[in-house]
């Protein structure tokens, strides 16, 4: 989502508190978002938004400790319909998060289509558990029909993070991975990796290499999501070294170093530019603008 211009967003609370519904809406656009914990789903049914079409995302605690959520992407003629069928039939969600277009139409034919690309940029992504058991292919539109529903799913995609849902956003784009001038390294025993701060955390590049073996310093938590993305074969094992087989979000330079060099590390200390500066002295220097 390069290349915007500034925009307002506005959340508004129907009931006055945040744990009930909100209603968001982008400035100068027609569509709007619902969102709602599945506790209040009886006051979402009840708006009159939800008689109408559109695309909706169900969300949940993740299974696998190395995934951050767990996500079904829908579509409907009718949301409110819908809904209650998968109040009724889905167990694992939280919260649901709606869009619908306003006085716009979104016909049959645009929100599946919504729908297809949502599946196919959160299965691509990989940050989360997605509930969806394929990738459908979209529906054919007209050229400017395609070209509008893709302007309205660029807007949906503002506002997703914004509603603290990452799951469609790839973790690194291949060209500014290339070349950024942040990227860091991470030596040690069996241990060759690179990666980059995030807004989210860290990120470790594919082809990364650390310790197969542990000390008695690295904590519990990091065992655990080290056998899970062995299990997951997001590591792999190659002699005395795993390899990270994709791109890999951390939430600290920490819990990266630690897992990788299996120990207990102070990620700003262990991380390094080419020239051997740390990543705690370089943000220093980027705090005092030296």
């Amino acid at each position: 989502m390069s290349n915007r211009h500034g925009t307002s967003i506005k959340i508004f609370l129907p009931s006055g508190s945040t744990d009930g519904i909100w209603a968001v809406e982008l400035s100068n656009w027609t569509g709007r978002a619902l969102v709602a914990p599945r506790s209040n789903i009886a006051s979402l049914l009840d708006r009159e938004e939800m008689l109408g079409a559109g695309v909706y995302v169900l969300i949940g605690p993740a299974e696998s400790t190395s995934k951050a959520n767990r996500v079904y992407v829908g579509e409907a003629d009718v949301l409110k319909t819908r809904m209650k069928q998968q109040e009724a039939g889905k167990d694992f969600w939280t919260r649901v998060i709606v869009f619908t277009a306003g006085s716009a139409s979104l016909n049959k034919a645009r929100v599946k289509y919504l729908e297809a690309r949502l599946i196919d940029l959160a299965t691509s992504a990989g940050r989360s558990e997605v509930e969806n058991a394929a990738v459908p292919r979209p529906p054919s539109l007209s050229e400017a029909d395609t070209a509008e529903v893709e302007g309205f799913l660029d807007e949906m995609l503002v506002i997703y993070p914004v509603l603290g849902l990452t799951v469609f956003e790839p973790l690194l784009d291949v060209k500014s991975k290339a070349q950024s001038a942040a990227v860091l390294r991470l030596k040690g025993p069996n241990t060759d990796a690179t990666g980059t701060e995030s807004a989210e955390g860290f990120v470790v590049f594919a082809g990364s290499k650390g310790r197969v073996s542990s000390a008695r310093s690295i904590a519990p938590s990091t065992l655990a999501l080290r056998e899970s993305l062995l299990t997951e074969g997001v590591l792999g094992l190659a002699g005395d070294s795993i390899v990270l087989n994709k791109d890999y979000l951390f939430s600290s330079p920490s819990s990266a170093a630690s897992l990788l060099l299996g120990r207990a590390s102070n990620g700003r200390v262990e991380w390094k530019t080419k020239d051997g500066v740390p990543l705690g002295e370089l943000q220093s220097e980027v705090l005092t603008g030296a």
